[in-house]
């Protein structure tokens, strides 16, 4: 099988592709600039700006499956529309015009990789496939921009979509707010926190899991044109996350109580409540459709990805 990834140097893309070669796929990535450490069996195109226009034709040669799984998340920008119109470029414009060409090249699966956010930022019942959706900032309503071209796109053409729905990703060298508080871990002296006896519940998704499933939704008859919410096994409170992720570096978390609506008050009136509601509100995702429906199943626990978080964290620094 020929795959065309867009995204495959970024946290996720690079770990897919290395499956992708492990299991003896042959394997196109776009760039901006050349990788000189990539297998030579990778075939790369290089200079390719997703902000640009770009002719998708020759990248698409020969191609079977096109996995995106390219999205901008912080962009620093004072101007709003701007911002949108930049999350719009990369998140659903590109992909769509790559979409649209795969059509020419009778490519026969896209797989595009969104977010949860798409459904919300906070849950009372976990989020399923038919819940309405509530994107909640500019990055999530890029996502499902994306999500609704793609589908309606796939009702004329032969092309078979599969979107996918991922909360937060953990693997080793995770980006953004899971990269520090792996930061925090490894610290030869923790820093307390504020953030004991938090109650709420949070699903998250092992790096290798979503690979995985990924992976399954490139082969499976039954991935074509449907959307997917996935997690790990179980969802934890954020203070069970701090204990797993301080227990895979072999220490005690070091944590202190302060009332919630303390907390909530304070970041109000900094501006943080979207921090907050990530700290102390549940974002819970059911996963049953991709189990019942593609017999699917997380292959490795959280610990088991602590662990080799921890692992790799410790040889790197």
């Amino acid at each position: 099988m020929n795959v065309l990834v867009v995204g495959a140097t970024g946290f996720i893309g690079r770990r897919f592709v290395k499956k992708l070669l492990f299991n003896k796929f042959n394997v196109k990535i776009t760039t901006r600039k050349e990788i000189i450490n990539m297998p030579n069996q990778v075939t790369q195109f290089v200079g390719i700006d997703l902000l640009q226009k770009i002719d998708w034709r020759s990248m698409l040669e020969g191609v079977d499956v096109v996995v995106y799984l390219a999205g901008k998340v912080n962009i620093m920008s004072r101007n709003a529309d701007n911002l949108l119109q930049r999350y719009q470029k990369i998140n659903c414009d590109a992909a769509l015009d790559l979409a649209r060409e795969m059509k020419n090249k009778e490519v026969k699966r896209f797989i595009y990789l969104s977010s949860i956010g798409v459904n919300g930022d906070i849950t009372e019942k976990p989020f399923t496939e038919t819940d309405i959706p509530n994107p909640f900032n500019t990055y999530a309503i890029s996502k499902y921009d994306a999500e609704v071209a793609l589908f309606k796109l796939k009702d004329q053409s032969n092309i078979e979509v599969t979107v996918i729905r991922a909360p937060l990703v953990y693997g080793p060298n995770a980006p953004g707010n899971f990269g520090s508080l792996i930061r925090w871990a490894s610290k030869n002296f923790i820093l307390p926190l504020p953030l004991d006896k938090i109650n709420n519940a949070r699903s998250f998704i092992a790096l290798d899991n979503l690979v995985d499933f990924i992976f399954l939704c490139m082969k499976h008859p039954k991935a074509a044109n449907e959307l997917f919410l996935i997690s790990d096994e179980n969802s934890i409170s954020t203070t069970q996350l701090l204990i797993k992720i301080t227990n895979a570096f072999k220490k005690k978390p070091n944590l202190f109580f302060v009332p919630i609506k303390v907390m909530l008050f304070f970041a109000k009136l900094i501006g943080k409540v979207y921090v907050a509601n990530s700290l102390f509100g549940s974002l819970e995702v059911d996963s049953s459709k991709a189990k019942k429906l593609l017999s699917w199943k997380p292959s490795v626990t959280m610990e088991e990805q602590l662990r080799e978080i921890a692992h790799v964290h410790k040889k790197d620094f």
